[in-house]
């Protein structure tokens, strides 16, 4: 007998013995090591407020007030998302792109800010809006459907069809965030996304290779055509030879980490935090904890990001649905990729980039649609199976038994309290 999806109102797909998505309760670690690491960047905030304050002549609450701020804005667009209905995200996609397209649009002609020399912010009088954030959402969403919808035709190595779209996204995206906003470090992130999440689809690997390899191209041409990228290039190469002008935010960042040792200068203490370190409450708060902590405390940290991405991916091995499975590695990549841009960067592995570390550093607009996009997995994790399936497409049973999909093994989740409901 057939069972409606009570929540998104789909009917569930079946692919092999034990696949039914049934309603169950969601993944709470995922609430869990969220919240960690929003306690670890509020507490840490804390910690360098006086001497942000101090630096910027502000109230020492304010950097305290404006994380909670964030932290509780960040905790409504996670519960909206997680109880939206799953047939929502579909018919949100298009509004999705148009308010993403506009606000790319827009950004171009709102004023620079006489620090951030960059179109990335929409300011209107104290707020503020990062358009890159709203693009990462809309990207997410949109290519989820296309790719499951070409799954489903069996057209995704179909070049006209799938790839096609897929490069002028590329080339979209390296114009209006790369180019226009001045941001590649989020441009990076939309293209690992765009990559993983093809991939994952079923696309071949060789024609992933191809889109990278045109990324390894637009990429060259980005920095090239570009005095600041190529004097940051430069700068990350060579960060002592400018530790005065250019790389003097490399050097501090590599300073901070350097001064904490193995297990740091402790909680109340930090010298990189009184003005000699830009950002230290957004893009540069990982150089400030490995000051704090030390090794063995960003370390820790390090393991909880571990932690989160490994809830993620089991979440999408036993997701019945090919479109949202596909958000949630999505999510993963986005989540993944920023991290490792970020602490790349302040260890010195990486160019400096201007992103934040997610769910840890301090920052609005990252905060809400990460926070959302995480909402979204949480209401995923209701309908998860406990074998790893594939959906909306044909497979053969046989390939299910043996763990296998698409000439790639992926590995079958056991409960042994579970017993699969045979098909009536």
């Amino acid at each position: 007998m057939e069972r409606r999806d009570r929540l998104s109102g789909d009917m569930p797909r079946y692919s092999g013995p034990g696949s039914a998505a049934r309603r169950h309760k969601p993944d709470h670690w995922l609430l869990v090591i969220g919240a960690l690491l929003m306690i670890i960047g509020l507490v840490v905030v804390y910690s360098i407020s006086p001497a942000l304050s101090a630096n910027q002549n502000t109230s020492q609450s304010y950097f305290v007030v404006k994380q909670l701020i964030d932290i509780a804005l960040g905790v409504g667009a996670f519960g909206l998302a997680s109880y939206a209905p799953l047939n929502f995200w579909p018919k949100a996609a298009k509004p999705l792109a148009l308010a993403a397209l506009g606000g790319s649009i827009l950004v171009m002609v709102m004023p620079v800010d006489a620090v951030y020399q960059a179109h990335r912010w929409i300011r209107l009088g104290g707020f503020s809006f990062q358009v890159a954030e709203l693009i990462k959402l809309a990207l997410l969403i949109g290519l989820s459907g296309f790719l499951a919808q070409r799954a489903r035709e069996g057209r995704l190595a179909d070049f006209n069809a799938t790839l096609k779209p897929l490069i002028v996204l590329l080339v979209l995206v390296g114009i209006f965030v790369a180019k226009f906003q001045s941001d590649l470090g989020s441009s990076g992130v939309m293209i690992a996304m765009l990559i993983v999440m093809a991939y994952a689809a079923g696309i071949p690997l060789k024609k992933a290779a191809m889109i990278a390899g045109l990324v390894v191209i637009l990429l060259i041409i980005a920095v090239s055509s570009s005095a600041y990228r190529r004097e940051r290039l430069a700068t990350f190469l060579h960060p002592e030879s400018n530790c005065l002008t250019t790389g003097y935010q490399a050097c501090q960042a590599l300073i901070s980490v350097g001064s904490g040792g193995a297990l740091g200068l402790g909680l109340g203490y930090s010298v990189q935090a009184y003005g000699y370190l830009p950002e230290a409450s957004n893009d540069s708060i990982f150089a400030i904890m490995a000051e704090k902590f030390g090794f063995v405390g960003t370390l820790s940290i390090m393991v909880i990001y571990g932690a989160l991405i490994t809830r993620l991916k089991r979440i999408a091995e036993r997701t019945p649905d090919l479109a949202r499975r596909l958000v949630v590695v999505g999510v993963m990549t986005w989540l993944s990729v920023q991290m490792i841009i970020n602490v790349g960067a302040m260890t010195g592995l990486l160019p400096l980039k201007g992103i934040t570390l997610p769910l840890i550093s301090q920052g609005g607009t990252s905060m809400i649609f990460l926070t959302a996009a995480l909402g979204i997995v949480f209401q995923i994790s209701r309908y998860t199976s406990y074998s790893v399936v594939q959906s909306n497409t044909e497979v053969n049973e046989t390939a299910f038994s043996n763990g296998s999909f698409d000439g790639r093994r992926y590995r079958r989740p056991h409960n042994p309290a579970f017993v699969a409901r045979p098909r009536t």
